[in-house]
């Protein structure tokens, strides 16, 4: 009968099918070295007057068009005639990075720090990838600040700790103050402050270089310290090499490892659970080896907390303050010192729900912010395509965030307003800190940090330490972000696209927060390991 009959049944080929995955792959491959070749070959030939002039058009056409506050500082006549002479001066082709100097000087007239002009790197092939991560830059590892018009390295990760406090005099043949006054052209503050100029110079120091110079294998730096010069030539080494001999291996103890118990597996399972949450929780940093967010006490009695921030960014800010106030509660401390130096700004949600913990009283933390499109989270997000493929991709998911934000924008004294979450009445958190509030702010305290520190001296919350703001104290423009991809040189403008103001103003345009109590550390201080904003807020207190 046919239903005993006995088939055998024929094992599959798989060789058609590994053929046709293996060309896949060597074909994703060739279009990929093809896609960085061709990147590479862009960004370094000559780019001809034709292509230059449109890519400047392109710029200016995009601020005007978006830029909510284009005008506020540089009226359009001084405006449009910096743009002309840009594209006059424009006579001969260039490469992009040519270009890039001076176009960038052009747009940070603008004056609002969070436009600006960004290069194209060098792209890498898989394979030279995999070749340049075995290797670290030693220079890399530097940290510097600005004192005094000195560039001091602040830190170095970890790496040779003796070059801490050291001055950076020349990179290679380069004097360093040259290197920074050129540097200073390419970037703004917001409005007219110097103050974060020269934060955001020296700490952006190394990467200016690379833009620069491109990636070196070698780097001779001259250095003074204690009246003295010397010099260090800083390698790209081995990953896994140190300046410092390893210790050496003690044969007694090349023992195999003990197997641990299921308990100990538990117990060490469940620490490195902890562990991660806090890396999530305070928001710890990986490349510069430390937390976004930190508190402490300071004295036996803890009368005094700490609370350091470096930046409103990554991390669990919720559960971070709810767990931070709860300790200060608990310990019933009378003095808060809240640290916004060299804090570069952040979310906005994030410094309402810190100061929601300050409030005494309900509050409007900000205004509705002007903008130029109905739309920004959708012209930030589709701007952050790299390919076509990837903008098929996010296209998938405008539809949500359309209906996200059809609502939020409208009509308000013949100007077009975002509703913020946040421009909404709010009430102070049940446990709200009632004690003493003290902030410290620098040039480099921008962005989110400005209006954190002018809400807190507006409503007189707390005693303001340190340098003005690199952030105006009356509006920033920022939000969201527009990328536009310049279409020959490929050059990277971006620009903020919503006016961020809280209901406080000043008479004075396009300064920072003032300070109650100007203090600015010295190269004294620094060589005596001393913190003068610091230490006045703690003598305050004691008396």
């Amino acid at each position: 009968m046919f239903f005993n009959k006995k088939y055998k049944v024929k094992p599959l080929n798989h060789k058609p099918l590994i053929k046709i995955l293996y060309s896949f792959l060597v074909f994703v491959l060739l279009i990929s070295c093809a896609s960085v070749d061709k990147h590479n070959k862009q960004i370094t030939k000559l780019h001809n007057v034709e292509e230059l002039h449109k890519d400047v058009d392109v710029a200016y056409r995009k601020l005007q068009k978006l830029h909510p506050q284009l005008y506020l500082y540089t009226s359009k006549k001084e405006l449009d005639a910096k743009f002309k002479t840009l594209k006059d001066s424009i006579t001969e082709p260039m490469t992009t990075y040519a270009f890039y100097e001076k176009l960038a000087p052009v747009v940070a007239e603008v004056r609002q720090g969070h436009a600006g002009i960004s290069v194209p790197t060098k792209k890498y092939t898989r394979k030279e990838g995999k070749a340049l991560n075995k290797l670290k830059n030693e220079w890399s590892y530097l940290r510097f600040e600005n004192v005094e018009d000195a560039v001091l390295v602040k830190n170095t990760l970890g790496e040779d700790s003796t070059m801490v406090g050291s001055r950076v005099v020349k990179l290679g043949d380069d004097s360093v103050d040259d290197l920074l006054k050129k540097y200073k052209t390419y970037f703004s503050s917001d409005g007219y402050n110097t103050t974060f100029h020269n934060k955001y110079s020296a700490q952006k120091l190394a990467r200016y270089y690379y833009y620069d110079k491109g990636r070196l294998d070698s780097l001779e730096v001259t250095f003074s310290k204690n009246d003295s010069l010397y010099t260090k030539i800083f390698r790209r080494i081995p990953r896994d090499s140190t300046r410092f001999p390893k210790a050496k291996k003690d044969s007694l103890n090349d023992k195999k490892p003990i197997k641990k118990t299921k308990e100990e597996r538990k117990l060490a399972s469940k620490k490195l659970k902890k562990e991660l949450k806090d890396y999530h929780k305070y928001g710890y940093s990986y490349s510069e080896k430390y937390y976004n967010r930190n508190l402490d006490f300071i004295g036996e009695d803890s009368s005094v907390a700490y609370m350091k921030i470096r930046s409103f960014t990554r991390g669990d800010y919720e559960a971070f303050y709810e767990e931070a106030f709860k300790k200060i509660d608990s310990a019933k401390t009378e003095n808060l010192i809240i640290d916004l130096r060299d804090n570069g700004g952040g979310r906005l949600v994030e410094i309402h729900d810190l100061y929601s913990y300050l409030a005494k009283d309900k509050f409007k933390f900000i205004e509705e912010g002007e903008v130029n499109t109905r739309y920004p989270m959708i012209k930030s997000y589709m701007s952050r395509n790299k390919t076509v493929y990837g903008a098929a991709y996010k296209s998938l998911f405008v539809p949500f965030l359309f209906f996200k934000e059809v609502f939020k924008a409208h009509k308000k004294n013949g100007k077009l307003v975002y509703k913020f979450k946040e421009s909404k009445i709010a009430a102070p958190k049940e446990n709200n800190y009632k004690g003493n509030v003290y902030v410290l702010i620098n040039g480099r305290s921008f962005s989110a940090s400005s209006v954190f520190s002018n809400v807190i001296k507006a409503r007189k919350r707390g005693i303001i330490v340190g340098e003005e703001t690199g952030g105006a104290y009356n509006s920033t423009v920022a939000g969201q972000t527009k990328l536009v991809r310049l279409p020959n040189s490929k050059l990277m403008l971006y620009f903020g696209l919503m006016v961020l103001e809280t209901p406080f103003k000043t008479e004075i345009e396009g300064y920072g927060v003032k300070p109650d109590i100007v203090i600015t550390p010295t190269l004294e201080d620094r060589a005596n390991n001393y913190d003068p904003e610091l230490d006045w807020i703690l003598n305050s207190i004691n008396k």
